[in-house]
């Protein structure tokens, strides 16, 4: 059976404050053990980075400012998670 394991980095806490995923990091698991097909990805927020939260992932909005936007990559994501749970 497959499982991915996500993990994600913010501009924040409060999706309605409009804050958006930067990082998203993915590792596929089969038949409990760890593979190697991965997906990571940094994104381009379009928007300022909480200073809390660069604090916490280290993260900056000129770190990002020539990666792709979330709408760009979403196709991709996607097909790598599949139908497999999460």
């Amino acid at each position: 059976m497959r499982h991915i394991v996500l993990d994600t980095e913010t501009t924040g806490l409060d999706p309605d404050d409009g804050h958006k995923i930067i990082e998203i990091g993915c590792i596929e698991i089969i038949n409990r053990k760890v593979t190697d097909n991965t997906f990571h990805k940094y994104l381009n927020p379009k928007r300022e980075i909480d200073v809390e939260a660069s604090k916490v992932h280290g993260l900056t909005t000129s770190n990002l400012s020539d990666k792709p936007v979330f709408e760009d990559i979403y196709d991709e994501f996607l097909a790598y998670i599949s139908d497999s749970p999460l």
